[in-house]
């Protein structure tokens, strides 16, 4: 079986990691070991965060529209039922934004709710 050398192919892979790596701390950046490393993990991390990101904007709209029902005399979910009963379908980044920045708006939207649950 012929001899095969790596060398082209293992030393293009090394300047890729070494190039993401850059920013770390210290022998993070320097090291093979270290670095490829951090960049593995730093992957890692990015693929969980993806993930968790979606969770997090989900729980700050929830958050922001609680907000805004309170000051209209309704909790979360009894708005987000009032509003199921209505008809309406906004989803909650959209009711977040128009809490913040519209809550006149968001005042209307809270009193068709609630005359939605008064008719049930």
């Amino acid at each position: 079986m012929p001899r095969v050398k790596s060398n082209v192919v293992r030393l293009k892979r090394k300047k890729q990691i070494m190039k993401l790596a850059r920013g770390a701390f210290g022998g993070r950046s320097k090291l093979w070991k270290a670095a490829k490393e951090t960049v593995e993990k730093g992957w890692v991390y990015a693929y969980r965060d993806r993930k968790n990101k979606k969770r997090e904007f989900r729980k700050l709209w929830i958050i922001r529209i609680n907000a805004a029902a309170h000051l209209n005399e309704l909790t979360y979910s009894k708005f987000m039922n009032g509003l199921r009963i209505a008809g309406i379908e906004v989803d909650r980044k959209i009711l977040s934004d128009i809490a913040i920045k519209d809550p006149a708006a968001f005042t209307d939207l809270a009193q068709q709710a609630k005359k939605a649950l008064a008719a049930a």
